[in-house]
C-alpha cells in the first residue's frame, strides 16, 4: 500500500519515539509544578519554544502550545474579537478550522468579508486591497493550500494591509507550510502564525501558535496560568518536546527539492490530456480530477493498493469542494477531484508505481460506469 494523503496527517518518525518515552515515562513531571525535576522539564519547555522560534526565523514574539492548529488558529481570531465596529477579512480558501469560525462570527453578528480566489488558488490581491479600512481588526490568508498547494504571497498580504491600516491584526494558517517551504516569518508584519506536528512527521495532539504580541489579548478558555494563561491547562511536554525534534530533523529545503522530482515523477505518468491538474507552487500537494469519476469512488477503489484523499480531512464528509468552486471551478469538476499529497520519505519507484495504479483503475471506472 502507498500513501498519499500526507496533507491529512504524516508518519510519525520512529526516532521521535525516545523523546515522547522520555518525557512521558522517565521525565514526566508537570513542568507547572514547583519541584526540581518539574522546574527542570520548564526549562524543557522553553527550549522547545526556542526551537521553534528559530525555524519559523522569528527574531521576537513567542510561541504558545495547543493541542492541535484547529485550537491555535481559534485562540488567535477569537482572542482579538471586539465589541464594536470592527470588521474581520478570510480568504475564501481557508481551511475549516478557520473558515468555520468565520462563519460563525457572521452568525454572531460580525461584518465578515471573504477574499475570492484567482483560478490558480491564490487569494486575490486587488480584491484584499479594497476590502482593507480603518475598520479592519483582523486579516486570515493561509500561506499554503491543503487543497490544491497553492502559496499566497504572504509579503504582499502584509504591505497590502499594513499600507491601508497599520493597526490591522494578520493571522497566517502556516500549516502546510512550515517545515515544507522555505519562509522567513521575520520579514513578514504578521501577528499570528499556526502550526501543528502531525503535519511534518510529529506526533497527533501538539501544535503551536506564534504570537507577536501578548498585549491585549484575550483568553478563549479560562484555568490556570500555563501558556501565558492563553492556553491553560497541563502542557502535552511529551508532544512538545517531539515536535521540537521533528523540527530539527527536517532539512525544509533538502526535502523540498526530492518532494519536487517526486511530484515530477507522479505527474509524468498522469495522463494530462484526460486527466484535469491545478498547476501550483508547492510540491506537497496536487489537485488532480477525473472527469466521468467521483473522487470518493475513485478513493474507495483504490484504497487497498493506494491511499489518496478527496480535499481537507476535516470536510471529508461534505459532498462537493468548497475551494475548488471558490476558484471559479464548476460543481461537477470538485466532484471529480481527488488531493495527492507526499512526503520526503517516500521513492519515484512508490510514487510512479501509484500513477500507474490510478490511471489503470480510473480508466477500469471510466468503462464500468458508462
Amino acid at each position: 500500500m502507498i500513501y498519499l494523503d500526507n496533507a491529512a496527517t504524516t508518519q510519525m518518525k520512529k526516532s521521535l519515539l525516545k523523546v515522547y518515552e522520555k518525557y512521558s515515562c522517565e521525565n514526566f513531571f508537570n513542568p507547572s509544578a514547583g519541584y526540581f525535576s518539574a522546574l527542570e522539564n520548564s526549562k524543557e519547555l522553553e527550549n522547545a519554544r526556542k526551537i521553534i522560534l528559530k525555524k519559523l526565523g522569528a527574531n521576537k514574539g513567542d510561541v504558545i502550545f495547543t493541542g492541535s492548529a484547529t485550537e491555535a488558529n481559534n485562540i488567535a481570531i477569537k482572542s482579538v474579537l471586539r465589541e464594536g465596529r470592527w470588521e474581520y477579512i478570510f480568504s475564501a480558501g481557508e481551511h475549516p478550522s478557520v473558515y468555520n469560525v468565520a462563519k460563525n462570527l457572521i452568525e454572531n453578528g460580525k461584518v465578515v468579508n471573504f477574499i475570492p480566489l484567482l483560478l490558480n488558488g491564490k487569494v486575490d490581491l486587488d480584491k484584499l486591497a479594497e476590502m482593507v479600512n480603518e475598520k479592519t481588526r483582523l486579516v486570515s490568508v493561509m500561506l499554503v493550500s491543503n487543497e490544491t498547494g497553492a502559496v499566497n504571497d504572504i509579503s504582499q498580504v502584509c504591505k497590502i494591509v499594513k499600507n491601508r491600516n497599520p493597526k490591522a491584526l494578520i493571522h497566517v494558517d502556516a500549516v502546510q507550510g512550515f517545515c515544507k517551504i522555505r519562509f522567513d516569518i521575520s520579514k513578514w508584519d504578521i501577528d499570528f502564525l499556526s502550526i501543528s506536528a502531525h503535519k511534518f512527521h510529529g506526533p497527533k495532539g501538539v501544535g503551536c501558535l506564534y504570537i507577536k504580541s501578548k498585549a491585549g489579548l484575550k483568553p478563549i478558555v479560562f484555568g490556570g496560568q500555563q501558556e501565558f494563561g492563553l492556553r491553560p491547562g497541563t502542557e502535552n511536554l511529551a508532544g512538545i518536546m517531539a515536535m521540537a525534534e521533528a523540527c530539527n530533523q527536517i532539512d525544509v529545503d533538502e526535502n523540498y527539492k526530492v518532494v519536487q522530482k517526486l511530484k515530477d515523477a507522479f505527474l509524468s505518468k498522469i495522463d494530462l490530456n484526460a486527466v484535469k491538474y491545478i498547476s501550483t507552487e508547492s510540491p506537497y500537494i496536487c489537485s488532480l480530477s477525473f472527469p466521468g469519476v467521483n473522487g470518493e469512488t475513485l478513493m474507495r477503489a483504490l484504497e487497498n493498493d493506494v491511499i489518496i484523499g478527496t480535499g481537507s480531512a476535516c470536510s471529508s464528509k461534505k459532498a462537493g469542494n468548497r475551494v475548488l468552486e471558490a476558484m471559479g471551478y464548476s460543481k461537477e469538476y470538485a466532484k471529480f477531484s481527488v488531493r495527492i499529497s507526499f512526503n520526503a520519505y517516500q521513492t519515484e519507484e512508490e510514487v510512479v508505481k501509484a500513477a500507474d495504479v490510478i490511471m489503470k483503475k480510473y480508466k477500469e471506472l471510466l468503462e464500468r460506469l458508462r
